[in-house]
C-alpha cells in the first residue's frame, strides 16, 4: 500500500537528487567545521609555546660575567677566571 511506485506524491527523481546534494553540503560542512576546530586548536598550542629558535650558544666569557653579575663569584674569582680563560689553561 505505502510502496506503491506510482508517480501520484512522490518526489520523483528530482527529488532524490536534491536530497543527495544536501547530504553532501551537509558532510562538507562538516568535514569544513572538524577542520577549522584542528587548526584552531594547533595555533593555539603553537602560540602557547615560547620560542622554539635555540639560543646562541654563549661565550666561556659571556657565562662567567653573567655569573659575577648574578653574585655567584666575586670580582678576584672573575678576573682569575678570565684571565685562565685568555691564556688557555684550565
Amino acid at each position: 500500500m505505502y510502496w506503491d511506485h506510482g508517480h501520484e506524491g512522490g518526489w520523483g527523481w528530482g527529488g532524490w537528487l536534491l536530497m543527495s546534494l544536501m547530504l553532501l553540503v551537509v558532510l562538507a560542512l562538516l568535514a569544513l567545521g572538524a577542520f577549522l576546530l584542528w587548526r584552531s586548536a594547533s595555533q593555539q598550542a603553537s602560540a602557547a609555546q615560547p620560542d622554539q629558535t635555540p639560543a646562541a650558544r654563549q661565550t666561556p666569557q659571556e657565562i662567567l660575567a653573567e655569573r659575577l653579575a648574578r653574585g655567584e663569584i666575586d670580582g678576584d674569582e672573575y678576573r682569575e677566571r678570565l684571565n685562565a680563560l685568555r691564556s688557555g689553561d684550565s
